[in-house]
C-alpha cells in the first residue's frame, strides 16, 4: 500500500479524554476521512487552506482506560496502518476516569529534523523523538501489544501500558522556520523558481501570487509562505518512527519563537523592525495560520473547536458555503492570523487538561506578549495572565505548568535578564536603553526573568498556592519547560522576602523541570557559558548588578539541584498519588544507528 498517495501526513493522535480521542490528518486531495477504533467510528470532510487539505476526526463513546487499535480511511480506502510497516499497531489509549490512577507523561522541545547521516548526528546529536518512538515500539513488541482483541496484549492485561506515557508534550520549536536543513533550502529554491515561472500556479494554491512573492523578497534560507510551512511540517513529522509515535501517543503542543522566528516578540522595538520588512507580513500570517492548523486545533476538544468561530468559518468556506466560500479557506485564515499579530491579546492560546491526579496548564509565552510599553511588559499579556492566575489553584494533587520558556533559570542568567530589562526601561538613564535592547537580542534575554512584573505575579500566586490561600495545596507545582538546549532540575521554596510579607509557603513542592533539546544539541563552545551561569560566583555577580538597577529580590529561592546536562533528551514525569518522579532519557553523545538511550534518574521532585 502506498500510504503517501492519499495520506500526506499523519495520522496524529491528539487530545484524549476517558471517552474521546481526536485524530488529525492531512490528505493529498479533498476527501472524506474515517477513523475506526473497535466499534467506534468517526467521519469528517477535509477543509482546505492554501491548497492543502486537513481533517480532524473525533472518536466518541470510547471505554475509559482502554487501548484499541485503529484504522484510517480516505474516501473508503484504508490508508493506515501500512501493512508493510514493522511498527506495532497504532492504538487509541484513553485515560481511566478519576484521579486515583497513576499517570506518566513525556515532554521535550527544540527539534530539528535531520537525515540521520553521520555529519548531521555529529552536529545535532541523535533525534530523541525518533529514538523514543523506537523505544516505545520495542516495549509494545516485547509485551505483545496489539495481539489481544483490545490491543493490550495476548493476555489482555495491558502489560506495556504502565510504562507508556499517557500524553506527549511538545513544548516549543516543533519546527525551525528560520534554521533550515539543506533539503528544505533546496525545496524553497525550486518552489520559488517554479512560482515565478508559472505566474503563481502549479501548486501555489490560494497563496500569494508570483508578483506578491517576488515583491516580498523572502530570505532564501527561511520559510515565508503557507505552502513552505506545510512542507516544513511534513518533513518534521514524516520520519517513520516519529510518524508512528505521533499516531499512537496523545500529543499536546505549544509554539515558541522558532516556530515563527528567532526572538519572536522579544520587544516592541523588535516588532517594529520586523513589521517594516517586506516579507514579514507573509511570514507572520503563514506562521500563525499554520500553527493553528497543524498544532493548535488538536489541543482542543470537539466542543472547544465548535466554539471557535474561525473553525466554523473555515469549514463553511471549504464546503462552498458562507461569505468566504470558494472551497479554500485561505482568505479567512489569513485575515484571522493577521489580526492575531496586530492585536496579540485578542486570543489566548493557552489550554488546560486533566491528567489523573494532575491538572495541566499549557501556557503560551510568545504570541500573547504585551511589549508595547517597555516599562509595563507582560510575557502573557493581560488576558493570558488572567487565564493563568484563575487556574493556579489547589484542586489537584499536582499542578503542572507547561511553559516553553523556563520559569526558573540558573541564578546568574535570571539576574542578568532582570538587570537588562531594568536598563532597557531606563533604570540607569535614557542613553543605556538602546544598548540594553541590543544586549537583549544578542544574548536572547527574553525569558520570564526578563518580564519582571509577570515573574513577580506568578511567583506570588505560587507562594499563595503553597500557603493554602488558593485552596487545598497540591503536593507539587511543577514547571515543564525547554528552549535553553540543556536540561536540569531546580527545586524552589518561598524566599525570606515572602516570609516577611506574610506568605511563608507550605507543603507544596515547587520545581522547574527542563528537557531540551530533542534534536539540536548545543555546540561545545557554548556549553561553558551554561555551566558558568550555574556557578555561585557568577550568581553573586548577577545579584550585585540586579540590585544596583533597582531589581527587587524574588519571592522564590531556588538552585539547580540536578544538571545541567547537554545531551539531546526527552523527560518522563511519573505521578502516583502525591508522589512525583522524573527521569531524563538522554541520547548517547554522538550516537547513531541504534540510537542508544541512557537514563538520568529517577529523581524525586
Amino acid at each position: 500500500m502506498d500510504v503517501g498517495a492519499d495520506l500526506r501526513l499523519g495520522p496524529v493522535l491528539r487530545k484524549t479524554t476517558p471517552t474521546t480521542a481526536t485524530v488529525w490528518v492531512e490528505t493529498g486531495a479533498p476527501a472524506e476521512v474515517a477513523v475506526t477504533a473497535g466499534g467506534v467510528r468517526a467521519r469528517s470532510r477535509t477543509f482546505t487552506v492554501h491548497g492543502h487539505h486537513y481533517a480532524l476526526c473525533e472518536l466518541q463513546g470510547l471505554a475509559p482506560g482502554s487501548s484499541t487499535p485503529y484504522t484510517v480511511e480516505v474516501d473508503g480506502a484504508q490508508v493506515w496502518p501500512d501493512p508493510a510497516s514493522e511498527h506495532p499497531p497504532s492504538l487509541v489509549r484513553t485515560p481511566p476516569e478519576g484521579r486515583e490512577a497513576p499517570v506518566r507523561l513525556a515532554f521535550g522541545s527544540c527539534r530539528t529534523p535531520i537525515d540521520h547521516s553521520p555529519g548531521a548526528v555529529r552536529r545535532y546529536g541523535s533525534d530523541m523523538l525518533r529514538a523514543y518512538g523506537r523505544r516505545l515500539a520495542r516495549l509494545r513488541r516485547d509485551a505483545g501489544a496489539g495481539d489481544g482483541a483490545d490491543g493490550r496484549g495476548p493476555d489482555g492485561d495491558g502489560a506495556a501500558a504502565a510504562e507508556e506515557p499517557a500524553v506527549l508534550l511538545l513544548i516549543g520549536d516543533q519546527v525551525y522556520a528560520d534554521e533550515l536543513q539543506p533539503g528544505m533550502k533546496e525545496f524553497l529554491a525550486r518552489r520559488r523558481s517554479q512560482a515565478a515561472g508559472d505566474g503563481g500556479g502549479s501548486g501555489t494554491g490560494a497563496g500569494p501570487d508570483a508578483r506578491a512573492r517576488a515583491e516580498a523578497r523572502p530570505p532564501a534560507d527561511e520559510v515565508v509562505f503557507f505552502d513552505e510551512y506545510a512542507e516544513l511540517y511534513r518533513r518534521s513529522w514524516s520520519d517513520p518512527d516519529v510518524r508512528w509515535l505521533l499516531s499512537t501517543v496523545p500529543t499536546l503542543m505549544l509554539f515558541d519563537d522558532h516556530d515563527v522566528r528567532d526572538d519572536w516578540n522579544t520587544s516592541g522595538a523588535w516588532r517594529a523592525e520586523m513589521d517594516a520588512s517586506p516579507w514579514w507580513r507573509h511570514r507572520i500570517v503563514s506562521g500563525l495560520g499554520s500553527y493553528w492548523v497543524y498544532q493548535h486545533l488538536g489541543n482542543l476538544s470537539a466542543e472547544e473547536r465548535a466554539e471557535d468561530p474561525l473553525y466554523g468559518e473555515v469549514l463553511k468556506a471549504s464546503s462552498g458555503e458562507g461569505a468566504a466560500a470558494g472551497n479554500d479557506a485561505a482568505e479567512a485564515l489569513d485575515a484571522a492570523a493577521l489580526g492575531w499579530h496586530e492585536e496579540p491579546q485578542s486570543r489566548v492560546w493557552s489550554h488546560e487538561h486533566r491528567l489523573g491526579p494532575a491538572r495541566l496548564l499549557m501556557v503560551d509565552t510568545r504570541a500573547g506578549r504585551d511589549v508595547a510599553d517597555e516599562r509595563r511588559r507582560d510575557i502573557l499579556g493581560a488576558p493570558g495572565a488572567a487565564w493563568l492566575d484563575e487556574r493556579v489553584t489547589g484542586d489537584a494533587d499536582h499542578l503542572l505548568i507547561a511553559s516553553t520558556l523556563p520559569f526558573l533559570l540558573p541564578k546568574a542568567v535570571h539576574r542578568l535578564e532582570a538587570w537588562d530589562e531594568a536598563l532597557a526601561s531606563g533604570a540607569w538613564g535614557e542613553r543605556l536603553r538602546g544598548p540594553a535592547e541590543k544586549l537583549r537580542r544578542a544574548l536572547d534575554l527574553e525569558h520570564w526573568s526578563a518580564f519582571g512584573r509577570s515573574f513577580g505575579s506568578v511567583s506570588r500566586a505560587l507562594v499563595e498556592l503553597a500557603s493554602g490561600t488558593r485552596g487545598n495545596p497540591p503536593a507539587t507545582a511543577l514547571f515543564l519547560s525547554g528552549d535553553v538546549h540543556f536540561s536540569y532540575l531546580a527545586r524552589a521554596r518561598p524566599s525570606r522576602r515572602a516570609a516577611r510579607e506574610g506568605a511563608p509557603g507550605g507543603g507544596t513542592r515547587i520545581a522547574q523541570l527542563v528537557s531540551s533539546p530533542l534534536c539540536n544539541r548545543l555546540p561545545t563552545k557554548f556549553r561553558w557559558a551554561a555551566r558558568l551561569s550555574a556557578a555561585a560566583p557568577t550568581a553573586w555577580a548577577g545579584w550585585i548588578m540586579a540590585r544596583t538597577a533597582g531589581v527587587r529580590p524574588p519571592l522564590l529561592e531556588w538552585g539547580l539541584d540536578e544538571g545541567p546536562w547537554f545531551d539531546n533528551a526527552i523527560a518522563e514525569l511519573a505521578l502516583d498519588g502525591r508522589r512525583a518522579e522524573v527521569v531524563w532519557l538522554r541520547g548517547r553523545d554522538g550516537a547513531s544507528g541504534d540510537l542508544q538511550i541512557d537514563e538520568e534518574g529517577p529523581h524525586e521532585v
